[in-house]
C-alpha cells in the first residue's frame, strides 16, 4: 500500500470522524436556531455598524431595486429597495431591533409581574388566589387585537403603548403556571420544615419555592419570546403597532402587500426573518424542555 494512498484513507476517516462529530452536535445542541437568533441580536444591537443607510430616508432615484441576484440588482443594496428607494436590508436589521426591545421589554416586565403574582396566589390561596385566577381568566378571554385597536384608536400608536398592552396581556399565562407550581411545592417537607424553624414567608418565598419553579418559567419563556415576536409584527400589519416611518417587520410586510406582483422581495424578505425568528426560538425552547425536564428528555 502506498503512501498516498494511507494518506488518502486517512483523510476519509478523518472526514468520517468529523461528519459523525457535527451530526451528534446537531442532534445534541440547537446550534442553527443559536446562529440564527445570535446574528439577528448582533445585527440589532450593531445595527448602525452594519449598514450605512439610514432605515426611515431613502432615494427616490432608487425605488424598487430588485435584489442583487436578480436582473437590475445591485451590490449595494443586497436585499432591494422599496417604493421610496429605502433600503431593505437596513429596514430589516433595525425591525429586528424593534422587534427584540419590544419582545424584550414585554418578557421581563410580564414574567417578573407574573411570577410574583402566581406564587403570592399560590402560597396563601383563599380569596386572593379566587381573585387572581378571576383577573387572569379575564385577560386571557379577551380578544387582545380588537382591544389594541380600540385602544391605538383612541390614544394614538405608539411603541411605549403597544409595550403596555402587552404586559397587561401577557402576565397571566406566567401567573397561572407559577400558582399551579407553587399549590405543589408549598406542601413539600422542606417547605414546611423551613416553616417550622421560623423562616418568615417572604424568606420561603425567595429561597425555597422560586428556585423549584424557575425551570419551568425559563421555558415558558423562551416560548413566549417567538408569540411576542408575532404579535408585535401582527399589530404592526395592521397599522396599530410600531408607527411609520419606524422600520418594522410587520409594518414592511404590510407596506409591500400593494407591490407584491412586481416587488416580492417587500413581503418576502421580512416575513422570512419574522419566519427565521419564531422558528429559532420554539426550537430553543423544545429543546430547554427536554433538557430541564427529565420526564421529556431524549438526549
Amino acid at each position: 500500500m502506498t503512501s498516498e494512498h494511507l494518506r488518502s484513507k486517512l483523510k476519509e476517516s478523518r472526514m468520517e470522524k468529523w461528519a459523525g462529530f457535527t451530526a451528534r452536535a446537531l442532534r445534541r445542541w440547537p446550534i442553527v436556531p443559536f446562529a440564527i437568533l445570535f446574528l439577528v441580536v448582533f445585527s440589532a444591537i450593531f445595527a448602525p455598524l452594519l449598514t450605512p443607510y439610514d432605515p426611515t430616508h431613502g432615494n427616490l432615484r432608487e425605488i424598487f431595486v430588485p435584489p442583487m441576484w436578480q436582473e437590475g440588482g445591485s451590490s449595494s443594496h443586497p436585499l432591494g429597495t422599496d417604493e421610496v428607494g429605502r433600503d431593505v436590508l437596513a429596514r430589516i436589521i433595525y425591525g429586528g431591533r424593534v422587534s427584540l426591545m419590544v419582545a424584550s421589554a414585554v418578557l421581563i416586565s410580564g414574567m417578573t409581574l407574573g411570577i410574583a403574582i402566581g406564587v403570592v396566589a399560590g402560597y396563601f390561596g383563599g380569596n386572593f388566589d379566587e381573585l387572581i385566577m378571576r383577573i387572569v381568566d379575564f385577560t386571557l378571554g379577551i380578544p387582545f387585537i380588537l382591544v389594541a385597536v380600540a385602544v391605538v384608536v383612541v390614544y394614538g400608536s405608539s411603541v411605549s403603548l403597544i409595550i403596555s398592552l402587552l404586559i397587561i396581556f401577557s402576565w397571566g399565562g406566567f401567573a397561572r403556571q407559577a400558582r399551579a407550581m407553587t399549590l405543589s411545592l408549598k406542601t413539600m417537607d422542606y417547605v414546611a420544615y423551613a416553616r417550622v424553624a421560623g423562616a418568615s414567608v417572604p424568606r420561603i418565598m425567595i429561597r425555597h419555592i422560586l428556585p423549584g419553579i424557575v425551570n419551568t418559567m425559563t421555558v415558558l419563556a423562551s416560548l413566549a419570546i417567538g408569540g411576542l415576536i408575532l404579535t408585535e409584527a401582527t399589530l404592526s400589519f395592521l397599522g396599530v403597532g410600531v408607527p411609520k416611518p419606524n422600520p418594522s417587520w410587520g409594518l414592511m410586510v404590510s407596506g409591500g402587500r400593494a407591490y407584491i406582483r412586481d416587488s416580492w422581495w417587500l413581503v418576502m424578505m421580512p416575513g422570512m426573518a419574522i419566519t427565521l425568528v419564531v422558528f429559532s426560538v420554539n426550537f430553543i425552547g423544545d429543546w430547554l424542555r427536554d433538557r430541564f425536564d427529565p420526564r421529556l428528555r431524549q438526549l
